[in-house]
């Protein structure tokens, strides 16, 4: 008589799983979608401000721009921290200063319900500390 070979099923052996339990996965993608849909409207610009529709093109940029926003009430923000009107043109000529030669463009938000004069006045102060690369920033209108 022959010995008997052992079997791969027998003695306590088993078959090697070819299922993969993907329920951990999908678990942990729909919380890192969740994280990134409460997060990306918190990523926008800070100052809320109703933007004019316009049917201009996007702009190329190298560099972060410098926003400078009024809001309706004509409170003037420089980036995301508020400034005074006396207050923005040395900040404004201490951004020209630190930049030299490579003056950084300038994005102008403004509210559509303020003044025009306000937005001027901050495009005068621009001017005055040599401030050139100006761009009014507006909605897209849908119909390109």
């Amino acid at each position: 008589m022959g010995a008997q070979l052992p079997s791969a099923r027998g003695k306590g052996r088993r078959a090697p799983m070819a299922d993969i339990n993907v329920t951990p996965l999908v678990d942990v993608m729909l919380v890192l979608l969740i994280i990134f849909m409460v997060t990306a409207p918190l990523l926008t610009a800070g100052v809320p401000v109703n933007l004019p529709e316009s049917k201009a093109k996007p702009l190329d940029q190298d560099q972060e721009p410098v926003q400078i926003s009024i809001d309706e009430k004509g409170a003037i923000y420089l980036d995301n921290s508020e400034v005074t009107e006396a207050g923005l043109g040395p900040l404004l000529e201490e951004i020209a200063a630190k930049r030299g030669e490579d003056k950084p463009q300038i994005f102008v938000r403004a509210d559509t319900r303020l003044q025009f004069g306000k937005v001027m006045r901050v495009m005068g102060e621009l001017n005055r500390v040599g401030l050139n690369k100006v761009s009014l920033v507006t909605t897209p209108v849908d119909g390109r």
